[in-house]
């Protein structure tokens, strides 16, 4: 590899790491800023304000137009779960970067 072809690998590189870091950082303030939200859902989901929005859909006694995917059990249960997943890979991520030089694993190596 030349000197122009590495300085320009390189630049790709640097170019992809710090658009993916910007993505990142928008990605958890969005992630942050509904960790709210999904406590809310969590307490809702399986209470009794829940089950008795799920007996009253059930009985017909909700509009027909109603959006009412909060009242399936899946629908609740796959995004908390989904939430708690991104949970625990954040931490390993921290632990791992915890452990290395600049915060990445294997730093130097490509």
């Amino acid at each position: 590899m030349t000197q122009l072809e590495r300085i320009a690998r390189y630049e790709a590189l640097l170019n992809r790491v710090a658009a993916a870091a910007k993505a990142l950082d928008a990605a958890l303030d969005e992630f942050e800023a509904v960790q709210p939200l999904s406590r809310a859902l969590d307490a809702y989901y399986g209470g009794a304000d829940w089950r008795a929005d799920l007996a009253d859909d059930e009985a017909g006694r909700l509009p027909r137009d109603l959006p009412r995917g909060v009242l399936s059990e899946d629908a609740a249960y796959d995004a908390l779960t989904e939430n708690r997943r991104l949970w625990e890979r954040l931490r390993a991520l921290a632990g791992e970067a915890e452990h290395t030089e600049h915060g990445t694993p294997e730093h130097g190596t490509l």
